[in-house]
């Protein structure tokens, strides 16, 4: 009995010259996106001589901590910090919060007039940060907060985005475990921490990192809420700091470092999530 000749194994295809054209590519444009932070960390190290001679240099004769002992010496920075750290961290919990909630009664719950209030939340989005700003600053002011913490914190507590977001991340959880839930008698908010809550971890963590980094680098709020120097932020705090050092790129480069570090670290650690964030809420 003769059998039948196996056909042959196709050959792996070796990376030809348009994978290697599209490394290079990602190269070339990581080094561009790359290079004012490669910039910022040879000034913030570079004697303040070397910064005033006339040749351009790409990488410092010496490295020197004289730029960040200006500007502790000079300014509370530690204290910036702390204010920066604080206001974030409430603005993250409270808008996470607040979109994970919201954003599983749009998704989930049935009731009258659902779909015209997510259309009225999404429209928002459409609004110039410019225009609303004067309406805020009365609000804060008839509250009696003006110049507080809280000035900053509470407009900023919930945000449109982030609610269509949660929205599109919770639709796509399976329906068959909400409905099971239900038949075992759990009610919607057992149903919303108990089951729900536990599956939006990368949503959470995508949530978190562009909560943080908005409210992080946030400026012009809190330059007109916040009148106080020693409520300032580290973005108000920069901008402070230029007007008193003028030419001194070295300490403002040394400041600026400061300020950047922190969410380049954050978004290296939660890269992953992030994408898979995005990638589960059907967002390209």
């Amino acid at each position: 009995m003769t059998t039948a000749p196996h056909a042959p194994t196709p050959a792996r295809r070796r990376p030809g010259r348009g994978a290697a054209l599209r490394l290079l590519a990602a190269v070339l444009v990581a080094g561009v996106l790359m290079s004012p932070l490669y910039w910022m960390v040879v000034v913030a190290f570079s004697p303040r001589a070397e910064l005033l001679a006339t040749d351009l240099r790409l990488w410092p004769r010496s490295f020197t901590l004289d730029n960040f002992d200006r500007v502790f010496s000079g300014f509370p920075a530690i204290t910036w910090l702390g204010n920066s750290v604080a206001i974030t961290a409430v603005v993250t919990v409270l808008t996470v919060s607040v979109s994970l909630l919201a954003g599983y009664a749009f998704a989930q719950l049935r009731f009258r007039g659902r779909n015209v209030v997510f259309l009225l939340t999404l429209s928002t989005m459409m609004l110039p940060v410019q225009v609303i700003i004067v309406s805020q600053f009365r609000l804060v002011t008839d509250l009696g907060i003006y110049g507080t913490y809280w000035a900053v914190i509470l407009p900023t507590a919930a945000s449109a985005f982030g609610v269509f977001l949660a929205r599109q991340f919770i639709i796509g959880i399976p329906s068959e475990l909400l409905d099971a839930a239900r038949v075992d008698g759990a009610g919607s908010f057992r149903i919303f921490f108990q089951v729900v809550l536990p599956l939006c971890k990368p949503l959470i963590a995508a949530l978190t990192l562009l909560t943080v980094l908005s409210t992080w680098n946030d400026f012009a709020w809190p330059l007109i809420a916040l009148k106080e120097n020693s409520l300032y932020t580290l973005p108000i705090g920069l901008l402070y700091l230029q007007g008193q050092f003028g030419s001194d790129y070295g300490a403002t480069m040394a400041f600026a470092l400061l300020s950047v570090l922190p969410m380049v670290v954050l978004f290296l650690v939660f890269q992953r999530h992030f994408v898979q964030g995005f990638a589960r809420s059907g967002i390209r």
